[in-house]
C-alpha cells in the first residue's frame, strides 16, 4: 500500500500493478530461456534435397553379401530365398570365401512396407558375425524434372 501524493496522509485503496506486471516480466524471460533446455534428444538437422552419395560399386560383385526383406518374415540371400533361422549359417558361409578385409561387407536391403524390427533383427544376426561394416541399400534420389524412360 503507497502513501498518497501530495500530503494528504490517507492510504491509497487502489491496487499498485507495477510490480506485479515487472514479476510476470521477469518470470516470461526465465520460461523463455529455460524452455529450450527441456528438450529431450539430441537435435539433428536433417538433409534437405541431398545429391545421392557415390555408389558403392562392390555391391555388384557375384560374391557380395546381399540380403533382401521385400516383405515381412521374407528373406532372400542374392537370389536365393531362405528362412530367417538359415541367414546367420549361409551369411557366415559367404564370409569364409572373402579373404580381404575390406571386402566382408553385406548388404541388407529391404522393401517399403518391411517393418523396423525386422531389418533390426537382421542386422543384430549380422553383427553377431563378428562383421562391421553393413550397407543399407537404397533407390538412387531422382533429379527434379527428370522422368523414367518408358520401357
Amino acid at each position: 500500500m503507497g502513501m498518497a501524493a501530495g500530503g494528504s496522509g490517507g492510504f491509497q485503496s487502489e491496487i499498485n500493478v507495477t510490480p506485479m506486471v515487472d514479476i510476470m516480466l521477469v518470470l516470461l524471460i526465465i520460461f523463455m530461456v529455460v524452455t529450450p533446455l527441456l528438450q529431450h534428444g539430441v537435435t539433428v538437422s536433417l538433409p534437405q534435397n541431398m545429391l545421392n552419395p557415390e555408389e558403392d560399386t562392390r555391391i555388384n560383385n557375384e560374391t557380395a553379401i546381399v540380403i533382401a526383406i521385400p516383405n515381412d518374415g521374407e528373406y532372400w540371400l542374392g537370389k536365393q530365398r531362405i528362412t530367417k533361422d538359415q541367414v546367420k549359417d549361409k551369411v557366415d558361409a559367404m564370409l569364409k570365401n572373402i579373404k580381404k578385409e575390406e571386402d566382408r561387407i553385406v548388404y541388407v536391403k529391404s522393401g517399403v512396407g518391411v517393418s523396423y524390427g525386422e531389418v533390426v533383427n537382421i542386422i543384430n544376426e549380422v553383427r553377431g558375425l563378428g562383421v562391421d561394416k553393413i550397407g543399407l541399400v537404397a533407390d538412387k534420389k531422382k533429379k527434379a524434372g527428370s522422368t523414367a524412360p518408358a520401357a
